[in-house]
């Protein structure tokens, strides 16, 4: 279960724009002091450490002159722009004074679409990383639609934990941990503290999960974010943002927190941005013994086994894959367009024309 995080392998510590804002919206240089003083404990007890943090459009309202988050898109974008450089210079200061100097990286969560973008933004983090600096890593919000819209920079921490090899992702949030029920709900709400990245809570936290006024992700992002570092073979700490000594007693494998599992084996990069980066434009609905085939041996899905596809997608689109009772099995690249699997459905592969979704696109996430 827990354990101690090697010396020298990297850590990761996400923080969200709740966690860095006061009631009214600016940002908090306390708890800007209280993560980096964090991070630069880390490096001198010899972890390189990459801080994933939130914040930029929160950083831009004051300078912009106004009270209240924008709704509206360029609202956003215009904030960030402003807020991002505001929120570097904190930063700087603060590493400042304890020696180190950060670098600002900004990302997509693309970046594990292609070889290409994959390579270049790993040896980027691990160039700045052997040169003593401090990688800030943000996502892209002046340019990026759909991560300002649903706010995914828990998700983001986990790519970027899967870019350096981390040893440890440390999510800072709000409360001390994941909570079995919502505590806004429950006077007394157990908090989880260690848990499988298959565990069906996780599920119901996702399902019933909230943000705040100022942030714009939630439990369910954490969720996802835990879960992908765990196909990537990285457990993660999901503890409280106002606990000074947070960091340090989740490397050092102590109870705090929530600690969701990795998985025994890791995903490659390619995957991973199947499984978590595209969006599904269709689900297909399997047998048991397809079920079998795919979870129990590894196969392929045939259309064979497939007894309904829901969705307008083409060949090479993402697709998810539920059992009769509607439980997610898996995702994948469809290798049949939605029409000519309609058609198809339970028959042959020699009639089908080829298979639902090969297996070297599918990924078993039962």
């Amino acid at each position: 279960m827990r354990r101690p995080i090697e010396r020298g392998r990297a850590v990761v510590v996400k923080i969200g724009s709740s966690s860095l804002t006061t009631r009214g919206g600016l940002i908090d240089a306390g708890a800007i002091s209280r993560v980096v003083d964090q991070i630069a404990d880390l490096r001198r007890s010899g972890h390189p450490a990459v801080l994933v943090s939130s914040g930029a459009v929160a950083a831009g309202l004051p300078a912009l002159g106004v009270a209240d988050r924008p709704t509206d898109l360029p609202g956003l974008q215009a904030a960030a722009a402003v807020g991002q450089s505001k929120l570097i210079e904190q930063y700087a200061g603060a590493f400042a004074a304890h020696n180190l100097v950060v670098g600002q990286v900004l990302l997509t969560r693309d970046v594990l679409a292609g070889r290409e973008p994959h390579l270049h933004a790993r040896a980027a983090l691990d160039r700045l990383i052997d040169l003593g600096v401090v990688p800030i890593v943000n996502e892209n919000d002046t340019v990026v639609v759909d991560e300002l819209r649903f706010g995914d920079n828990d998700r983001l921490a986990a790519i970027v934990s899967h870019l350096v090899s981390a040893g440890l992702l440390v999510i800072l949030t709000d409360t001390p941990g994941l909570y079995a029920h919502d505590p806004r709900l429950v006077a007394e709400p157990e908090l989880l503290s260690a848990i499988q990245h298959t565990d069906e809570v996780l599920d119901e936290l996702r399902r019933g999960s909230g943000t705040g006024v100022f942030g714009s992700g939630g439990v369910a992002t954490k969720v996802a974010a835990a879960r992908m570092a765990a196909y990537s073979g990285i457990p993660t700490v999901v503890t409280a943002a106002n606990d000074p000594d947070a960091v340090r007693r989740a490397v050092a494998g102590e109870d705090i927190g929530t600690w969701v599992a990795p998985r025994s084996t890791a995903l490659g990069a390619r995957k991973l941005w199947i499984a978590f980066s595209l969006p599904p434009l269709g689900v297909l609905t399997v047998d048991d013994g397809a079920v079998a085939a795919i979870v129990g041996r590894g196969r392929s899905l045939l259309a064979a086994g497939v007894t309904a596809a829901q969705g307008d997608f083409v060949r090479g689109d993402a697709v998810e894959v539920h059992d009769k009772s509607g439980r997610l099995i898996g995702k994948g690249l469809a290798g049949l367009a939605a029409a000519t699997l309609r058609e198809v459905l339970g028959q042959h592969t020699s009639v089908a024309g080829g298979a639902a979704i090969h297996r070297d696109d599918l990924i078993v996430l039962a």
